[in-house]
C-alpha cells in the first residue's frame, strides 16, 4: 500500500466507526478522522450532502463509499496489506471469520441501537418498555459468541481479527449503554483481553483527541 494512502472516515466517538478506527489502528493505515456531532443528519445537516443515509461510520477512499461499519474494518485490513487480521479462504475458519464478522452487526449491535433509542433517547415518547425488550434480546443473541469462545481466546483461527473488533465491540458498547449486565464472566474476560491491546487503546485515545479539538461531544455519554 502507497504510504501516501490515507482514506477518510467521517464518525462520531463511540460510536460504531470505533470499529473502523480501531482496525485502521492495528493495521497500521493513517487515517484522515472527521469527527461529527451525534446523530450528524440533525446537528451537521451538510453531511447528508457526502452520505444521504445520514449514518456513521462512512469511509472514502477515492471513488470508494463505504456505510457499513463491519465492512470497512474488513476493507482496512485487506487493503492495508494486515494479513493476520484477516482470514483467507483456504484457511480452516474462513467461514467462521466472516459469519462471526457479521454476526455482530447485524444480530448484535441492532437490538442494542434499538434499545437505546426507545430506553435512552426516546424514553420520554413512552417506548421505554420496547427498549428494554430489546435489551433482554440483546442478551439471548449473545449465546453464539460465548459458546465460540469457551475454549478459545479468539473467535477464529487462533489468532486476532476483524472478526473480534466487530464483536469486541458490540461488547464495548454494552458496558458504555447499561447492558454490560448480559455478559458473562467469560465474555467479561474476552473484553478485557481486547481493551488491553495497544491498537484498542490508540484507536480511543484518537477518537477523544480529535473529537475534543473539534469541540463535539461523544456519541454516548
Amino acid at each position: 500500500m502507497a504510504a501516501d494512502w490515507r482514506p477518510t472516515l467521517y464518525t462520531c466517538q463511540g460510536s460504531r466507526g470505533l470499529r473502523a478506527t480501531w482496525a485502521a489502528c492495528e493495521a497500521g493505515v493513517d487515517l484522515d478522522l472527521q469527527m461529527l456531532p451525534f446523530p450528524p443528519r440533525f446537528l451537521k445537516p451538510d453531511y447528508l450532502e457526502i452520505n444521504p443515509l445520514g449514518t456513521i461510520p462512512m469511509l472514502v477512499d477515492g471513488d470508494n463509499r463505504m456505510t457499513e461499519s463491519c465492512a470497512i474494518a474488513h476493507y482496512l485490513a485487506v487493503k492495508s496489506g494486515a494479513s493476520e487480521l484477516v482470514v483467507k479462504p483456504d484457511e480452516q475458519d474462513y467461514a467462521a471469520y466472516l459469519d462471526f464478522t457479521y454476526h455482530a452487526d447485524a444480530t448484535i449491535t441492532f437490538p442494542q441501537t434499538v434499545y437505546l433509542r426507545f430506553a435512552k433517547f426516546e424514553k420520554d415518547k413512552g417506548f421505554e418498555e420496547a427498549g428494554h425488550a430489546y435489551a433482554k434480546w440483546f442478551g439471548k443473541r449473545l449465546i453464539k459468541v460465548e459458546q465460540r469462545l469457551e475454549s478459545r481466546e479468539f473467535l477464529c483461527a487462533d489468532r486476532f481479527t476483524v472478526a473480534d473488533i466487530c464483536v469486541g465491540y458490540a461488547l464495548y458498547l454494552a458496558t458504555n449503554i447499561g447492558l454490560g449486565e448480559y455478559l458473562d464472566p467469560r465474555l467479561v474476560q474476552y473484553l478485557a483481553t481486547l481493551k488491553n491491546r495497544s491498537g484498542f487503546k490508540q484507536a480511543i485515545a484518537l477518537e477523544k483527541s480529535f473529537s475534543k479539538e473539534a469541540g463535539i461531544k461523544p456519541a454516548i455519554r
